[in-house]
């Protein structure tokens, strides 16, 4: 394509309200194998679809990962959460020379251990497939389970956590998962849908047009999804394992006091340059009220 070709191009994104559009246009001219394919990709992106449904992909923490239209798009802020559980996962593995007692018998592991991680609302499998990937790297072995409901996440999940050995099952919330991970769950990640139902309609057009309901929708406050997780989390989480989500900072105290009233010790983290709220609840390693 011509410079000029190019200028149009950037300009006709740009009028579309695109705000990276030079990048775009990089990506939708790399992505096509001749003009004509090229300009239907165009004309789609200026209609509101998803650049990521129209790539095949999504970069998240630094990695390329398979998206497909009717998938929820993983956002960058959401890597914070994947951060907070790297840390969590770090803190679990006991070096050689750790004297356990009693009381942290059960919330440790050994790095010769792998740890069980659940990847619940799992969408693409992008948080599953990161924390992963970067606990490998830390040697620390993971045995990743992830879920969803939605069919065409499913069948995305399943190819970008193949080649990490990984299982993905399709069903709502635990129903699908294998009972023999009930109590053995160290980290369990869950990107729930948090948008009020009243909100779904402000939301930009491709995601409230083009991803699943299901994957934005939390009902009334948006913390539905949340309130039937943490119910359950302490039958499936190990002592000292925790629970992720993410959540607006305005219905981050609301989380943590959910949590709280499931028996979880729950906190919240955040990230102002990224805009992240995280709210963590962690199973008590030993009987006793949640703080």
């Amino acid at each position: 394509m011509s410079t000029t070709g190019i200028d149009t191009l950037i300009a006709r994104l740009r009028t579309a309200g695109c705000v990276f559009a030079e990048d775009e246009a990089a990506l939708l001219i790399a992505a096509a194998t001749d003009d004509e394919q090229l300009e239907t990709l165009v004309e789609r992106r200026i209609a509101g679809f998803p650049l990521e449904h129209l790539l095949g992909w999504a970069e998240f923490r630094g990695l390329r990962v398979a998206v497909a239209p009717n998938v929820f798009v993983p956002r960058q802020r959401t890597g914070f959460l994947v951060e907070q559980a790297i840390a969590l996962g770090r803190a679990m593995i006991r070096t050689a020379s750790a004297d356990r007692n009693d009381e942290t018998k059960d919330v440790t592991l050994s790095s010769s251990e792998p740890m069980t991680v659940l990847d619940m609302c799992c969408g693409s499998g992008a948080l599953g497939m990161a924390f992963a990937i970067e606990a490998a790297a830390e040697g620390i072995r993971v045995d990743l389970t992830a879920t969803d409901i939605e069919p065409a996440a499913v069948a995305c999940a399943r190819t970008n956590l193949a080649p990490l050995g990984a299982r993905v099952v399709e069903g709502d919330l635990f129903t699908p998962v294998p009972t023999e991970l009930r109590g053995r769950v160290r980290i369990l990640l869950a990107n729930t849908p948090y948008v009020p139902s009243a909100a779904i309609a402000s939301m930009p057009p491709e995601a409230r047009d083009h991803e699943p309901r299901v994957a934005l929708d939390g009902g009334a406050d948006g913390l539905d999804v949340l309130r039937r997780i943490a119910a359950v989390a302490t039958d499936w989480l190990a002592p000292g394992g925790h629970l992720l989500v993410e959540e607006s900072e305005a219905q981050a105290p609301r989380a943590v006091q959910l949590m709280r009233d499931h028996g979880l010790h729950a906190r919240i983290a955040e990230d102002d340059e990224l805009g992240a709220t995280v709210v963590i609840g962690t199973r008590p390693a030993l009987s006793g009220a949640a703080a």
